[in-house]
């Protein structure tokens, strides 16, 4: 069984799927017809993309007659940030332990 971490580098790793999220993030809620305008892909592409991102959460949908609307989840991301958060304290404590040897060195 695949982690969320997982699935939420999975469904940000195609860089169409980031643009619409960023799109989403950063202009709130756009119905599928509006994100397709702007994507540059074709609309059955962008509802393929929509549905990847959905399957990770990061985006949710709501119909509203004939659209569908969609809208990002940034609070999704919280298992990446806990990762990143886990490899900079890694990276930081290896960089603070080359530093004291160096220092070590010099005297």
């Amino acid at each position: 069984m695949r982690s969320t971490a997982d699935n939420l580098f999975k469904a940000l790793s195609d860089p169409t799927r980031r643009a619409i999220f960023e799109r989403l993030t950063r202009n709130g809620e756009q119905t599928v017809h509006a994100l397709t305008e702007r994507s540059g892909v074709s609309q059955p592409m962008v509802s393929k993309h929509l549905s990847a991102l959905k399957r990770a959460r990061l985006v949710r949908n709501r119909r509203h007659g004939r659209e569908t609307h969609y809208q990002a989840r940034p609070e999704a991301l919280a298992p990446l940030v806990d990762w990143i958060g886990n490899y900079g304290a890694f990276w930081q404590d290896r960089l603070d332990r080359l530093a004291e040897v160096l220092e070590r060195m010099d005297k």
